[in-house]
């Protein structure tokens, strides 16, 4: 019964299981009334990830309610509640007449989950993109176990690299000299042993949050015919989320010592480098930093600044020059986006709804800016 909805449920509850039950596995509402003003942007993705339905506990694609209130859904979290959040906030405040300076516009963009390239990095190309006149932007976060609420204003750089190594090949009887194995070998214990350092370094610093630091993992080997046969190539793929204060020259080039250290033939190259991080101001003196968390003081609300440690379209919104906030109001819920039985409690989004309420009239109503021409 529960799962039916109770009887009277809210109704933009309602519409956020709808929303939900669309299977999305890989709008511009205009009342500014200073259109000389650059624009306020809402924007989200439609997609979501991949699911394995034997572990979840309820359909995944149903958006089952509990008796408890939990919501159980794929975008629970990431992100279908934000987009209903921003559609209610607005259409509250359209139905109380309220008019702000700046326009107010919302995106849904698809292909977040598969890097943006599809989607976010070639729509700020697009003239589409240039009429809305940007000047803020907010777009994804993440929740908060405590009763705090995240806002990043960066995140780290993805860099996907596969390393490739060659040697001698043979019968692997032999104990043959110089093979791709053994240098490939090398290199992974070297960056295996930066990502023990860098590890240790946010262990041991409680200050430190998880996008302050690079991470590294080892996600894919390949190489090999045969179980008698020493291959000639071998490569390995690494996931790297590079903190924004790194030197990223420097940190290319300490790939290409490892890879040196290993021997000959071995290189890398990357399928995925992103050069660009960018970070939005959180001054008290930045303006818009000041509406949003003026708005935020005056709620009671616990900000906790903080970089993404993974990857949003707000990358491509910054470079363009947008700034731009991760901002998901789930405080009091597990991270579980991504995750098995990814899930939101009912109250936790209709706060939300209040949240952007209150606002989205502070942030269309900063006034005018040298930026805005």
């Amino acid at each position: 019964m529960a799962s039916e909805g109770r009887e009277g449920e809210h109704p933009s509850v309602t519409l956020f299981r709808q929303y939900l039950r669309i299977r999305t596995v890989q709008p511009k509402p205009d009342y500014g009334t200073n259109p000389r003003l650059s624009s306020i942007l809402l924007n989200s993705h439609t997609d979501v990830v991949p699911v394995f339905k034997e572990h979840w506990s309820h359909d995944p694609f149903e958006a089952f309610k509990d008796a408890e209130g939990y919501i159980y859904a794929r975008g629970a979290q990431d992100m279908k509640c934000v987009s209903i959040q921003y559609l209610e906030a607005v259409r509250r405040l359209k139905a109380e007449g309220h008019h702000f300076p700046r326009t107010i516009h919302m995106t849904f963009v698809p292909d977040e989950e598969v890097g943006g390239h599809q989607g976010m990095e070639l729509f700020v190309q697009r003239p589409e993109f240039q009429a809305l006149r940007a000047g803020f932007a907010l777009d994804e976060g993440l929740a908060n176990p405590t009763d705090a609420f995240t806002v990043f204003y960066s995140e780290r750089s993805p860099w996907w690299v596969r390393v490739s190594s060659t040697g001698k090949p043979g019968h692997s009887s032999c104990f043959i000299e110089d093979t791709a194995a053994e240098k490939l070998h090398k290199v992974v214990s070297s960056i295996l042993a930066f990502r023990e350092k860098e590890r240790q370094r946010l262990q041991s610093n409680p200050h430190l949050k998880a996008g302050a630091v690079t991470s590294v993992n080892l996600t894919k080997l390949e190489g090999g015919v045969a179980y008698n046969v020493v291959p000639a190539t071998m490569s390995a793929s690494f996931d790297f989320r590079v903190a924004p204060d790194v030197d990223l020259k420097a940190f290319e080039e300490q790939l290409q010592g490892w890879c040196r250290a290993a021997g000959e033939g071995v290189t890398f190259e990357f399928a995925q480098k992103w050069t660009e991080s960018r970070m939005t101001s959180i001054d008290d003196s930045d303006p818009w930093w000041a509406a949003f968390s003026g708005v935020c003081k005056n709620m009671n609300l616990t900000l906790e600044p903080e970089i993404f440690p993974a990857a949003t379209d707000s990358r491509y919104l910054r470079v363009v020059g947008v700034p731009a906030l991760g901002f998901s109001p789930m405080n009091r819920t597990p991270v579980l986006l991504h995750d098995h039985d990814e899930r939101l409690h009912e109250a936790v989004f209709l706060r939300g709804i209040d949240i952007y309420t209150r606002l989205l009239p502070a942030l269309a109503s900063v006034p005018a800016l040298p930026s805005d021409g």
